[in-house]
């Protein structure tokens, strides 16, 4: 999809828009620079996009900022990544508290260096009474990953007697998810032109509209965000049923 119009009205936004930025390390090469300096500019469409969504009355703006799968870049690549992480949470944190922004962090923190780590349960404690807009960062996330932990942990339960498996269904298999307190995504864009969740929010974004835009996230603005919206608005939301 390369280019969405607007609809006339504005119907209230989605609550919950999930992002797969993708196309920095494109950006870059196709301005014949290192990808690092993709990354950088990605960094500022974050801080343009979590402002949008603020301003549009969305609740909910989950963003897949670094993967299970991230991990096979190279490590030079990760380093930089890394350290762009630290960079915006240490220019970004206070912003976020100002504009009212809760942080939720998503994904596996075992493999994160203790200095993020740190800042990222700073950053969610800081924030935890804002209620604006809840910006969830998936860091070190893998859908399949979560869904295989969240069956161990029933497992486990259902083993000390704790819960009883005749009992388990779609809501009890949702409180054992990370996104427990997060309602699933309405819409989930992904930038690039690439077509796919990359296994990102499998679950959660079994009924979600899925938008895919040729922009390249360095580009990602507010007016995409918007185009994004205003398509999402024009998809009849059936969930398995007819229409009409």
């Amino acid at each position: 999809m390369t280019s969405l119009s607007p609809q006339s009205a504005d119907p209230p936004p989605p609550r919950h828009v999930a992002i797969i930025m993708d196309g920095n390390g494109r950006w870059a090469k196709a301005r014949g620079l290192p990808r690092v300096l993709g990354h950088q500019r990605g960094a500022e469409s974050v801080r343009h996009v979590v402002e949008a969504a603020r301003e549009m009355g969305i609740s909910y703006l989950t963003l897949y900022a670094f993967s299970s799968e991230n991990w096979k870049r190279p490590a030079s690549e990760i380093d930089d990544l890394m350290g762009l992480l630290r960079v915006y949470l240490r220019r970004e944190l206070a912003e976020l508290d100002r504009n009212g922004v809760r942080l939720r962090v998503i994904g596996d923190r075992s493999r994160l260096a203790p200095d993020i780590v740190s800042l990222l349960a700073d950053g969610e404690n800081m924030t935890a009474g804002n209620v604006a807009l809840t910006l969830v960062l998936a860091i070190n996330y893998g859908s399949h990953a979560e869904i295989l932990s969240a069956v161990r942990r029933i497992a486990a339960d259902a083993a000390c007697g704790r819960i009883d498996t005749r009992t388990i269904d779609e809501e009890t298999f949702h409180r054992y998810l990370e996104t427990a307190d997060i309602p699933d995504p309405d819409l989930v864009i992904r930038t690039s032109g690439e077509q796919r969740l990359s296994n990102f929010l499998l679950w959660q974004a079994a009924y979600a509209e899925l938008v895919f835009l040729d922009t390249l996230w360095p580009d990602f603005d507010k007016s995409c965000l918007r185009d994004a919206v205003h398509e999402f608005h024009r998809r009849e939301r059936r969930y398995g049923a007819t229409s009409g």
